[in-house]
């Protein structure tokens, strides 16, 4: 498959909770213009819930967060992740996640990590958490020195920040959750989520969004 970062400007990370919800959520997202998924490994549903969305839609590209260990990865490969993506990263994990024959991202907050991926060949990183590592201005200062890294920045980004951090060089896409808010998902309300995931979908590279204020 194409790179992760190119699927769309945004990957919803959402967290399922009863794996019943997760074919309607999903078919809610691609619908809206979201294929790429990002179910979090934070819930014992959450196994299931990409089990069944890889078998019942596919036009969902589903992947697998908070992967934290070789055994959430084989786990997550088996239940039919496209795509991995972990908070952080160790020897032991990287390792686990290079052999599993899909894309991966791997999470960074420090340049000293970035170096680091880029001695092993890896190109493609996860920024989290953004805000709270820097923001927009430490992807501005990285990219000097390192031009050849693009990045999903995930964590604390909202509708009227992602913009910002579509305009700079280094990011193909960014992670986010507003568009899965936690009362929509429990009132099983699919169209909110559709009408949320089509903002974000518009959200274009230095283009402010036009639905800001109704995040």
């Amino acid at each position: 498959m194409t790179s992760v970062l190119d699927l769309a400007p945004v990957v919803p990370v959402v967290v399922i909770d009863d794996a019943v919800d997760a074919v309607p959520l999903a078919r809610a997202l691609v619908a809206g213009g979201l294929p790429a998924i990002e179910v979090t490994l934070r819930t014992p549903a959450a196994l299931d819930a990409i089990r069944a969305i890889a078998a019942e839609v596919p036009d969902a590209v589903v992947g697998a967060g908070t992967v934290l260990s070789p055994g959430t990865v084989t786990g997550s490969v088996a239940a039919g992740a496209r795509f991995l993506v972990s908070p952080g990263w160790s020897e032991r994990l990287l390792g686990s996640m290079r052999d599993s024959g899909v894309p991966f991202l791997p999470g960074v907050s420090t340049t000293s990590e970035v170096v680091t991926l880029l001695e092993r060949g890896i190109t493609e990183m996860k920024f989290f958490p953004a805000e709270a590592a820097g923001g927009t201005a430490y992807l501005k200062s990285v990219n000097g020195p390192l031009p050849q890294v693009r990045f999903c920045p995930t964590g604390g980004i909202s509708l009227s920040s992602a913009p910002s951090y579509l305009a700079l060089p280094n990011v193909g896409c960014v992670g986010g959750t507003w568009m899965v808010p936690a009362d929509a998902v429990a009132a099983r309300d699919w169209q909110r989520v559709e009408e949320l995931a089509r903002g974000a979908a518009g959200l274009r590279a230095g283009a402010p969004s036009a639905s800001a204020g109704r995040a």
